[in-house]
């Protein structure tokens, strides 16, 4: 049932940003941002912490997601670090997914012919 549940709510997200980038004129990368400022916002405020731990994957692997580690990474890291925490604790909290989307960006990249449009 956790799966059925992940898969729902996982392409429930997309579902949405889906209609969102065809109905309007939003870019991209824009809707992009929209999805990490939103997770962290969410976050901040203590709503998508107890959605992520309903709808398991379907809520952590989406953009939103990122953006939620990438508050609670700052919110750990100001509490040991003091300022110097807002600058490095989401990336010490997403690095392990930053490094895989790059590293396996490379290798997709070896495998096929990538081209400009």
């Amino acid at each position: 049932m956790d799966y059925v549940k992940a898969f729902l709510i996982g392409g429930l997200i997309c579902a949405l940003v889906q209609i969102l980038m065809e109905k309007t004129k939003m870019m991209p990368g824009r809707i992009m941002v929209l999805l990490v400022v939103s997770g962290t916002i969410l976050g901040a405020v203590g709503i998508y912490e107890p959605f992520a731990k309903w709808a398991g994957a379907g809520a952590g692997v989406p953009l939103l997601g990122f953006g939620n580690t990438l508050w609670k990474g700052v919110k750990e890291a100001i509490g040991k670090d003091g300022i110097l925490g807002i600058f490095k604790g989401g990336l010490t909290a997403s690095s392990a997914g930053i490094c895989g989307a790059l590293v396996f960006g490379y290798l997709a990249s070896l495998v096929f012919k990538p081209k400009m449009k």
